[in-house]
């Protein structure tokens, strides 16, 4: 009896053994399987360090951006001084869809006031976080009407005549009402188009008079390459209204 209690124990002991190592091993599969779920500390740290630094290009100081991450939230050790779009593409790699959506919300809710214009150099990084989360500028477009703000030059003091070309903002995501060909005309495309190639366009240009290229010139070249950015921006949104296939 004591041999068979003995080989029993035994047994037992050993089941005990196979299901310890069959549940380690179920636990390292999801680890790896989930490297988003795994990833969140550093995922939070990047999304602090970049939403830092689009807050440092709207002229904040340190000390008012980490303020202002702590009122929204995103309580995590910051990096100075990078690359918000190296940093964006980064982020993309351990984050789902619904959190790069976050971000870029976030984004918009720090600097976006009613009434107070965002500095074009800090909406043009703005631009960069979206193209580089994977959205387009029409995803940033809806998020303006949202929150109910827009962008402005800076570089005299006030927004350049040439920027309002029209009068005012132009309406987003109205149909029936715009020169489809004079704006896609302003992106330098003629005859047919289509979403691709309005964004492809439409990316060149934005590169070419990106704010950041210019931000060491004299203020009448920072000021025309501010009214051609604003320009293509706005009849780029407008036109990704119009060609949503």
């Amino acid at each position: 009896m004591e041999l068979i209690g003995i080989v029993l124990m035994v047994a037992i002991g050993g089941a005990i053994a196979v299901m310890v190592m069959i549940g380690i091993a179920v636990a390292e599969k999801n680890s790896v399987a989930d490297p988003i779920a795994s990833a969140a500390p550093d995922r939070n740290r990047v999304a602090a360090s970049i939403l830092f630094q689009l807050l440092l290009t709207g002229g904040a100081t340190p000390d008012e951006a980490l303020r202002e991450l702590r009122r929204a939230g995103r309580i995590a050790p910051v990096t100075g001084g990078v690359d918000i779009v190296s940093w964006s593409e980064r982020y993309v790699h351990m984050a789902s869809e619904e959190q790069r959506k976050s971000l870029l919300e976030t984004a918009v809710q720090l600097i976006a006031a009613p009434g107070r214009p965002v500095p074009l150099r800090q909406y043009a990084s703005l631009l960069d976080l979206s193209f580089s989360l994977g959205f387009q500028t029409d995803a940033l477009a809806k998020l303006r009407e949202k929150y109910g703000f827009d962008y402005v030059d800076h570089a005299k003091d006030a927004r350049p005549r040439e920027a309002d070309r029209g009068g005012g903002a132009m309406p987003l995501f109205v149909r029936g009402t715009t020169d489809t060909a004079a704006l896609l005309k302003i992106l330098g495309i003629e005859g047919d188009a289509d979403r691709h190639t309005i964004i492809s366009a439409y990316r060149r240009l934005a590169a070419q008079h990106h704010p950041d290229k210019v931000f060491t010139e004299s203020p009448d070249v920072q000021s025309a390459s501010a009214a051609r950015f604003i320009e293509i921006t706005r009849a780029y949104e407008a036109l990704m209204a119009i060609y949503r296939d």
